[in-house]
């Protein structure tokens, strides 16, 4: 009861995370988050949840839509597109929701570790 009392809503809105490509937890992809001006480039997995982490810490924010980004090329290939909602967190035990645009599958995590063994299984298919 004390662990639930602590942890508090996160108001973080919703991610898309768009990948290009993926090799071995290197990663070419672009992050949308209502606090950014505009996408951020993504390089690997690490540096998504960290990125997803530094947003979580800016709990004050307006809730703005999205910002529409043209797709980049990428030589005919359909990237993956995944929304992630993180609904509460406390230090990196993060319970969400990962929703995988592409196939139409939304599957529910209970760590920032079992996130990052989602997108590898996913994406290294």
């Amino acid at each position: 009861m004390m662990l639930r009392e602590r942890m508090v809503p996160c108001q973080s809105r919703e991610a898309v995370v768009t990948v290009l490509s993926y090799h071995s937890g290197i990663m070419d992809g672009y992050l949308q988050h209502p606090r950014l001006r505009e996408r951020e480039k993504i390089e690997s997995l690490s540096q998504l949840i960290l990125l997803l982490n530094s947003l979580v810490d800016l709990e004050h924010c307006i809730n703005q839509p999205l910002p529409m980004v043209e797709s980049a090329d990428n030589g005919g290939k359909h990237p993956a597109i995944f929304h992630i909602q993180i609904f509460f967190r406390e230090h990196y035990t993060w319970q969400g929701r990962l929703f995988w645009e592409n196939e139409n599958q939304e599957i529910v995590f209970r760590s920032v570790m079992e996130l990052i063994q989602l997108l590898d299984e996913i994406l290294a298919e």
